[in-house]
C-alpha cells in the first residue's frame, strides 16, 4: 500500500471515530448549556440558591463548589469532578474557568443530537502530512498567557507553551500552542478558508514532539472546535498570529444536519 493510500485509509478510521464521538449521548452535540453561578440570583456564597431553567431545585456555591438542593437533600458537585445523572437522564458537571463555577447540563436528546448528520471534510491528501519542530518558549517550559476572545463574547485568558513551526509549499509558518499535560500540542487556528468553506476557525492538535522537538504533523486531522456542535461551549478565539495566510483545505470543514 502507498503512503498516500494509508493516509487516506487512517484518516477514514479517525474520522469515523470523530463522529461516533461528538454524537455519543454525552458528546458536544447533547450540551445544552453553561451557566454561571455569578449570573443567578441567591447563588452567590450564604445564598439561598438561584434557579437554572429547566432543572429542577436550587443552585449555589459553596467552598469552590456547587451545591443543588431538591426537596431538602444536598448533592455537591466538585468543579470538574464526577457528574451528576438525573433520572430523566440528562448529565450534569461543574466546571470553574478563572476563579468562576458553571454548571454544564448535556441532555442525550437535544435538538442538535437529533438533527446530526455527519461532519463535512476536505478529502485527505498526503500533502498535508509535514514535519514540524515544536519550539518551547523557553528552556523550563514557561507558559505564556494571552487574552482573548470566546465564544460566548467574554474574553479569557489562553496559557501558550511555544511555537510550531512547519513548511507548506516552500514556506515556514508558526502557530502558538498550548501544551497538555500528556505533551500533546493543541492549537486555535483560522486561515484562508475560515468562515467561508470552513468554520470560523478550527483546533488542531499534534503529539507530543520528540526530545529534539521534531514531529510529524497531520493538518488532516484539523477539527471543528466543540462550539461548533453547541452554542454553550465557550471556545477559545484564534490568538495574535494564529491565522495562516493560505487556504488549508484539510480536515474538518462543517457540522452537517438533517
Amino acid at each position: 500500500m502507498s503512503a498516500e493510500a494509508e493516509t487516506v485509509l487512517a484518516w477514514k478510521r479517525w474520522h469515523e471515530r470523530r463522529v461516533e464521538t461528538v454524537s455519543a449521548p454525552y458528546g458536544p452535540l447533547a450540551l445544552i448549556g453553561t451557566y454561571w453561578l455569578d449570573d443567578l440570583d441567591g447563588a452567590g456564597e450564604g445564598g439561598e440558591g438561584g434557579t437554572i431553567p429547566g432543572l429542577p431545585g436550587r443552585w449555589r456555591q459553596r467552598d469552590g463548589a456547587v451545591v443543588h438542593e431538591v426537596d431538602g437533600v444536598a448533592t455537591t458537585l466538585e468543579a470538574e469532578g464526577e457528574p451528576l445523572i438525573l433520572p430523566d437522564g440528562r448529565k450534569l458537571l461543574a466546571i470553574v474557568r478563572e476563579g468562576l463555577l458553571a454548571v454544564r447540563v448535556w441532555d442525550p436528546e437535544s435538538p442538535a443530537r437529533r438533527a446530526f448528520a455527519g461532519i463535512a471534510a476536505f478529502e485527505p491528501d498526503e500533502r498535508w502530512v509535514v514535519p514540524a519542530v515544536f519550539r518551547p518558549f523557553d528552556a523550563e517550559g514557561g507558559v505564556r498567557t494571552v487574552r482573548v476572545p470566546n465564544a460566548d463574547g467574554k474574553e479569557r485568558g489562553l496559557g501558550l507553551g511555544g511555537e510550531l513551526a512547519f513548511t507548506v509549499d516552500g514556506t515556514e509558518h508558526t502557530l502558538s500552542v498550548t501544551v497538555e499535560d500528556s505533551g500533546r500540542l493543541w492549537a486555535v487556528v483560522a486561515d484562508a478558508t475560515s468562515g467561508a468553506a470552513s468554520f470560523r476557525f478550527r483546533f488542531l492538535y499534534a503529539p507530543a514532539p520528540a526530545a529534539d522537538g521534531s514531529l510529524t504533523l497531520d493538518l488532516n486531522r484539523t477539527t471543528l472546535p466543540p462550539c461548533a456542535f453547541a452554542d454553550a461551549f465557550i471556545c477559545p478565539f484564534p490568538p495574535p498570529g494564529n491565522t495562516l495566510p493560505f487556504a488549508l483545505e484539510a480536515g474538518e470543514r462543517a457540522v452537517l444536519t438533517a
